[in-house]
């Protein structure tokens, strides 16, 4: 078997010390298709950017040209020149509709298949890896981190770009204007540059915390709506509203501080705004009087050309404005984009040797050597040495030996904390052991492929989990193609027909979330016959009746008989009435097989364990 983790928590800030740049280079290698026509999209960027500077040079030759140099107005100048800048800005226009109706659709395909690879390899981990973060915060990665990064694509990423070479334009046009003049505009927005940059570095920590802080109050708001019954059966109603209060109050929190240096960048480039406006308009007019009595190229404005320098000024400080405001979004994307590679960045330790999808390329991997598909007919399963233990504990396997021939009928029984489950889960590579190995039908379990395991050996769990369906969709779930027709001949088959039949819609009754619309033993009727139809060799049950009435018992007990009946069989036995009726038992102690034969044997071994439960239980049910 392949070894254990050292560690099984699933990433989330294993990117924490990554540099900005480095993420959004991993993110997009993630996303191909954001990069698809990637130079038409720059190409109407720049024109659309590009045609902006129509406005300060069309007002400046209307003013000196149209206007000023001439005894009388020349209309039909201006008017030319106005109708061509009126064309130049309609283009303008055009190209920015065209260039923001691309980003949207290029990010939105390219972000569907980063959550596509997400949520699938969410589903490659193992169930102990899941089970490390509340399901509510593993989702926030597939939805709201991935939101964060959608925003700022769709809109944000391209806009920098569209942004920077404005701001070069801007500076270019400006130089040719008077590059005095130009120079005075950047000394005042030098400083203020350079304080964003560690303005910046604050905002991209604090969304981080945003990220976290969102994720672990989706977490909490899944669960307490899965857990719904229970709190109201303790009412523990209003104490979870608190705890859930102070939660949002976190994030609130977390976002009010993402706000404090936010609000100082946008005041900073406010300041620097109307310092460059009042720079340009004072020392252009010097200038153009001549006042300051400089003989240099560009050091003579026309009045045209002062007001002119003023629209390139605005010109110049939107890039710096939106630049700030696309920063700020650029660094809650880094943010959720860093969790939602952590999530891809954490390996499959249960990987299928048949080949996974990369989640980072989509592509799938080559096959283990010695992948091999089940033999058919029965199975039987060999056990050596089997040992595991948690990744944050003790071991809790210590090599475990069992042979479990092929169509008998195995019953594990135990103290709570056993074993029982770990060793079911290591039967069906749920997980993977830390030592030993484990053949079914004489091929070593870890290279077996999952198109052939998943089909051949089957658990079903404790809980009898049932989606949000009807009684028929979940039964397809074993066998999507299934007829109404085979369905309810499975039913009859595990004597459950009497009981499909009592059902207000047969096969189309809803069940509800999670199967809540059902009782515990109807959703675990489901649950058999939906294992039942999916046919497979191998079958594993966790505590199946352990929920139940005695009526539903009884009604249960046939059913798992008929399932049973001509594959191997593994059941945990909560009731002993189980073990009884099993070919085989074996007793699990604090993770070791302490004893193992059948039922007639354990109970007459002298201080045995088995022996020791069977007594209790027989007093308890007499007692009854």
């Amino acid at each position: 078997m392949s070894t254990a983790p050292a560690s099984s928590r699933l990433g989330g800030e294993t990117q924490a010390d990554e540099g900005a740049l480095t993420t959004i280079r991993r993110g997009l290698a993630l996303t191909p298709e954001l990069l698809r026509g990637l130079w038409i999209t720059l190409l109407l960027a720049v024109i659309a950017t590009a045609g902006k500077v129509v406005v300060p040079i069309a007002v400046q030759s209307i003013l000196d040209r149209g206007i000023i140099a001439p005894e009388r107005p020349d209309l039909p100048f201006v008017a030319s020149a106005a109708g061509l800048a009126a064309l130049v800005l309609l283009v303008t226009a055009s190209c920015n509709v065209l260039m923001n109706r691309r980003l949207f659709r290029l990010a939105e395909t390219s972000l569907a298949t980063l959550r596509t690879r997400a949520f699938r390899h969410i589903h490659d981990l193992s169930l102990l890896t899941q089970g490390t973060e509340q399901r509510g915060a593993l989702v926030s990665r597939v939805t709201s981190d991935v939101d964060t990064v959608s925003q700022f694509m769709s809109f944000g990423g391209i806009m920098l770009v569209v942004m920077s070479f404005q701001l070069l334009l801007a500076t270019g046009v400006m130089v040719a204007y008077s590059w005095p003049l130009a120079l005075a505009v950047w000394i005042c927005y030098l400083p203020i540059l350079l304080i964003m940059g560690a303005l910046q570095k604050r905002i991209r920590a604090r969304f981080q915390e945003v990220r976290t802080r969102v994720g672990g109050m989706l977490g909490a708001v899944s669960e307490s709506l899965v857990g719904a019954a229970t709190l109201r059966a303790y009412g523990t109603e209003e104490r979870t509203r608190r705890a859930q209060q102070e939660r949002i109050g976190r994030v609130r929190d977390a976002q009010f501080s993402v706000l404090r240096p936010q609000s100082a960048s946008f005041f900073l480039s406010e300041t620097a705004d109307g310092l460059a406006t009042a720079v340009v308009v004072v020392v252009g007019i010097l200038l153009g009087t001549g006042a300051l009595g400089l003989d240099l190229p560009g050091a003579d404005l026309t009045a045209g050309g002062v007001i002119a320098f003023v629209f390139l000024v605005s010109l110049f400080s939107q890039p710096v404005r939106m630049g700030i405001e696309m920063l700020s979004e650029a660094q809650n994307a880094v943010a959720g984009w860093r969790r939602v590679l952590g999530v891809l960045d954490t390996p499959a330790d249960v990987a299928d040797p048949a080949g996974s999808m990369d989640p980072h390329t989509g592509r799938r991997s080559d096959p283990v050597p010695g992948a091999t598909p089940l033999p058919d007919g029965p199975l039987d399963i060999t056990v050596r040495a089997l040992r595991y233990r948690y990744p944050t504990g003790p071991e809790v396997i210590h090599g475990v030996d069992v042979d479990i021939p092929a169509r008998s009928r195995i019953a594990i029984v135990g103290e709570t904390g056993s074993g029982k489950t770990t060793f079911a889960k290591l039967l069906t590579r749920m997980m993977d052991s830390a030592s030993g190995t484990i053949e079914v039908g004489g091929v070593p379990l870890n290279l077996v492929p999952y198109a052939s395991l998943r089909t051949r050996v089957i658990m079903v769990p404790q809980e009898g989990f049932l989606f949000d369906t009807t009684v028929g969709g979940n039964l397809r779930y074993g066998r999507p193609e299934a007829t109404e027709e085979e369905m309810l001949a499975a039913l009859a088959e595990l004597g459950l027909d009497a009981w499909a039949a009592e059902l207000p819609d047969g096969l189309d009754t809803p069940v509800g979330q999670r199967g809540e619309s059902l009782s515990a033993g109807e959703r675990q009727l489901v649950a058999l016959a939906r294992a039942y139809l999916a046919d497979p060799d191998v079958i594993v049950l966790d505590e199946a009746t352990s929920a139940v009435d005695p009526a539903a018992d009884v009604r249960l007990a046939q059913a798992i008989d008929g399932l049973a009946r001509g594959r191997t069989t593994i059941t945990i036995a909560h009731r002993l009435s189980t073990a009884e009726r099993a070919d085989r038992i074996m007793v699990l102690d604090g993770g070791h097989l302490v004893e193992h034969g059948t039922h007639a044997e354990l109970v007459a071994l002298p201080g045995g364990i088995y022996a020791g439960l069977h007594r209790s239980w027989v007093a308890h049910r007499e007692a009854r």
